[in-house]
């Protein structure tokens, strides 16, 4: 069953006469696809492309195309092989998928939560994977993306485990986002930490630093919003009050848990604040050499679940993409109209209506409160 997607359930059990009704409930209005280049490499890579297009012709304003690229990925080597061993075959697939998403002409593309690594944080066992923790910089994911991006003229966003040695050797969630010269431009830092299930990550990292903020780049101005800070609106909505025009979600989520929320809360989210949301989960089963236990009374176990992929791609009116694949590799492309964040508003007037100075009085008082 984790080979078929609701797509995949829906385009093959439905008249043809009514899927496309079905479709615009699920989805909103009809987009177009890409077309995009031949995969020549080994990897089984899935593609995909769409047009999330303007809703209104403007007369005054050029349309703002902005290409993004979503990649989801499953890790390489068994989780008991050496530490370089295992993020070197992950660096290397991935550059091939950055590659080919350069000859797509993507300008921004962002990878998944932890991309380097497996998923340990539900072991509890801080070695052999705070091994895996690397420096914002200098690290050897940043110096290779930042090549990468200077050679595509492409920005990267590169989630990783953040080794801060500045400041003790602390551990951190980390989103680093590269320019198109290759120098970093800044990072972001994970606000909402899980604990529930498995996710035991406050054994490694605890609630970022940063703020909420908001990167200027030549292509539009761009947030990012780590994984569990997708369950809190207030997260997603200080990303917008800040400008933001696309927001990505790295995620690592397994399909126990939240798979019924996935489709939903990226695209309330873009619907609620006006702006392009970018849903990415990671795809597979990572298998621990030690059992582990999630606190439930169940039996110990030696793997997290499946990570179910589905990465998609909402825009502020709400049309949405279909996901990608729930148990392989793939690349998520899209052309974003950035024009669209403001006649969204023009449409709704959700900003006009927000009523903020009313809100942050009463939070003010609740947050007093003993």
């Amino acid at each position: 069953m984790y080979e078929s997607t609701i797509d995949d359930i829906l385009q093959t059990h439905l008249p043809d006469e009514v899927l496309p009704e079905v479709n615009r409930l699920l989805y909103g209005r009809q987009i177009k696809k890409l077309d995009l280049p031949e995969w020549k490499e080994s990897n089984d890579l899935e593609r995909k492309g769409w047009i999330l297009d303007s809703i209104v012709e403007e007369q005054l304003r050029p349309k703002r195309i902005v290409r993004v690229g979503l990649i989801q990925h499953s890790i390489v080597l068994p989780t008991t092989d050496p530490v370089e061993n295992q993020r070197n075959a992950i660096h290397n697939k991935i550059k091939e998928y950055i590659d080919y998403a350069a000859t797509c002409k993507v300008n921004i593309i962002c990878l998944q939560e932890a991309w380097t690594m497996p998923f340990a944080f539900c072991t509890r066992e801080k070695y052999p994977w705070c091994e895996f923790a690397e420096d914002a910089k200098n690290g050897p994911s940043s110096l290779l993306l930042s090549k990468l991006a200077k050679e595509h003229n492409m920005i990267i966003i590169s989630p990783i485990l953040e080794r801060d040695s500045i400041n003790g050797d602390t551990l951190w969630n980390t989103s680093v986002i590269i320019n198109v010269d290759g120098k970093i431009i800044g990072k972001h830092r994970k606000n909402h930490i899980p604990r529930v299930g498995d996710f035991n990550e406050s054994t490694y990292y605890m609630e970022g630093n940063t703020g909420h903020p908001v990167f200027d780049t030549c292509y539009g101005r761009i947030a990012v919003n780590i994984c569990y800070g997708r369950h809190h609106p207030l997260n997603w909505l200080m990303f917008g009050l800040k400008g933001a025009e696309i927001v990505f979600n790295p995620s690592a989520t397994v399909g126990n848990l939240s798979e019924p929320l996935w489709p939903i809360e990226a695209r309330c989210a873009a619907i609620a604040n006006n702006y392009f949301t970018c849903a990415i989960n990671r795809v597979g089963t990572e298998v621990f050499p030690n059992k582990f236990t999630s606190g439930d009374g169940k039996p110990s176990h030696y793997d997290f679940g499946h990570f179910y992929g589905s990465s998609y791609i909402t825009a502020p009116d709400g049309t949405r993409t279909p996901g990608l694949s729930r148990s392989n590799d793939g690349l998520l492309i899209a052309d974003l109209d950035l024009n669209l964040c403001r006649q969204a508003k023009d449409l709704w007037g959700f900003r006009m209506t927000q009523r903020l100075d009313m809100y942050a009085n009463e939070l003010v008082k609740i947050v007093q409160q003993n």
